[in-house]
């Protein structure tokens, strides 16, 4: 079975398909990674997979579990860290989680130790008692991790997790993300940065304008493109055909530069 099945994804805002006919599949102890320019449709799939927003027509699913006609299930599968920062900026982290647990139905003692393990790998005890309004983003982002992986889900799905990070922290991120996948879990990554996804995920889908416009390995990505040896960054500038725009911007700042 796989962890995640989309096939032909629509979802429309107006006169703008945000999402057109998207379809793929991530494997248990996979790491897929989604890419994509602004607004190409990146954040409403993972809303529609998490069951937070309603396609117009095809179908997501979870474990076999469909997003839209079960999305309690659906959660109880899944660990998600959106992009936008949601938390409860009265509570401290320790509220947050102790909230978390009693809602999710966790055992006390399990959680108070997994709770405890990942506040030291992540460098937080001296911040756990602090108020979430007063913590950076980085301290944020931590906290929104820890709650997201508290019920031991079986997939991560993570939305640009790596902003505002120390190096040591998104070091240790990675290595949660590459041993969760290790232990059989599997992971749907949404970033910007392009050597993260060319470093960690064992395949990439690339999104534009809404669609799909490959799907595969960075070594199928290659042929595809037919860019023998490119860089995953490459890749994606000319699949998007953003290559031309680049040159231009970079010409033309480098004029600015030597007048």
């Amino acid at each position: 079975m796989s962890a995640v099945s989309i096939e032909n994804l629509v979802k429309s805002f107006g006169e703008l398909v945000a999402v057109n006919d998207v379809s793929f599949q991530v494997s248990e102890g996979e790491i897929f990674g989604i890419l994509g320019p602004n607004g190409a449709g990146k954040t409403t799939t993972l809303k529609m997979l998490m069951g937070l927003l309603d396609p117009d027509s095809g179908r997501a699913e979870v474990y076999g579990v469909n997003s839209q006609t079960d999305p309690i299930e659906v959660k109880r599968k899944v660990g998600y860290v959106p992009e936008e920062q949601q938390l409860y900026d009265s509570l401290t982290p320790r509220e947050l989680f102790e909230f978390v647990a009693s809602v999710r139905a966790l055992d006390p003692e399990k959680t108070e130790k997994r709770i405890k393990e990942f506040v030291k790998a992540l460098d937080f005890e001296k911040y756990y008692d602090n108020m979430i309004v007063t913590l950076s983003q980085g301290n944020r982002q931590k906290t929104m991790l820890i709650a997201a992986m508290l019920h031991t889900p079986k997939l991560l799905i993570l939305d640009e997790p790596f902003s505002g990070l120390d190096v040591r922290t998104a070091k240790i991120m990675k290595d949660i993300v590459k041993i969760h996948a290790e232990n059989g879990g599997a992971i749907l990554l949404s970033t910007h940065i392009m050597e993260v996804a060319q470093l960690m995920c064992d395949r990439v889908g690339i999104l534009d304008e809404g669609k799909l416009v490959a799907v595969g390995t960075l070594e199928e990505l290659r042929q595809q493109s037919h860019e023998e040896g490119a860089t995953l960054e490459s890749i994606f500038l000319k699949l998007t055909e953003q290559e031309d725009e680049v040159a231009e911007g970079v010409s033309a700042l480098r004029e600015a530069l030597t007048d």
